[in-house]
């Protein structure tokens, strides 16, 4: 059974799933082994590792420290080919498919396909979706594209049921990493509603409440970050298990 039907399985039987993205400019070498096992042993079902721009020229280590210090599965969450070039549990195989830019529609993936399969990772077809969040996000800078609007969502449902149609696993509706608005619970009801496909939904989260609503909207897998870039609170880990897996007795 593969990463991601296993992902599936869990979060059915939970109610949700909670993933947790790494960003390896912010915890390096032992601090991130820290945070790592700290984050594992508070509810989190699997962890992402990377973004739109990493600074840090050794990705590939932060990795590795990541995934020796896991007991969850560890998933790439590719901004570039470059993230692509370490084994890991699985790769977020994203087309973004809410822009027109084509490299980011195809062209990256003919380069990642051939190292992918090298690897053995498992790639997990993925519709990206970037949304308004009100303010430009890295994610919508770096791909150079426009993120939808938030207040037509006949254009995202139309968007997530081409991703189904094309065969991808899942859609990532994201607002982008530090957003100052999570995308819109209207949002992920109208496209759950739409597709019959899992939705992944991240970017700025920052409260175990707003994480149920997302659950309660629709989604599968509820995905959050910079929040915990802050020290003080990694108490909130477990508060957030607790709100996204609705049907486990803790």
């Amino acid at each position: 059974m593969g990463v991601y039907t296993k992902l599936l399985e869990q979060a059915q039987q939970q109610g949700g799933g909670f993933w947790v993205l790494i960003d390896p400019d912010t915890r390096r070498n032992a601090d991130l082994a820290t945070f790592v096992k700290e984050i594992c042993s508070r509810g989190v079902d699997a962890i992402l590792v990377g973004g739109s721009l990493i600074i840090n020229a050794d990705f590939q280590s932060a990795l590795q420290t990541v995934k020796a210090n896991s007991n969850v599965p560890v998933i790439i969450f590719p901004g570039s080919v470059a993230q692509v070039a370490t084994k890991a549990d699985a790769v977020l195989y994203i087309s973004l498919i809410s822009g027109r830019n084509p490299n980011y529609l195809f062209g990256e993936h003919v380069i990642a396909a051939p190292i992918i399969r090298q690897l053995g990772i498992e790639p997990i077809a993925t519709g990206y979706m970037l949304f308004e969040s009100g303010k430009t996000t890295t994610a919508e800078f770096m791909s150079n594209t426009r993120p939808l609007p938030v207040n037509k969502p006949e254009i995202a449902m139309a968007h997530a049921l081409a991703a189904q149609y094309m065969g991808m696993s899942t859609v990532y509706l994201e607002a982008g990493s530090g957003a100052d608005h999570p995308v819109p619970n209207e949002i992920v009801r109208a496209v759950s509603s739409y597709v019959s496909i899992p939705l992944i939904t991240g970017g700025g989260i920052r409260t175990p409440e707003e994480a149920r609503a997302k659950i309660e909207a629709g989604t599968t897998f509820v995905v959050t970050g910079n929040i915990f870039d802050d020290d003080r609170k990694i108490e909130l880990i477990g508060e957030f298990a607790r709100a996204i897996h609705v049907r486990k007795h803790y």
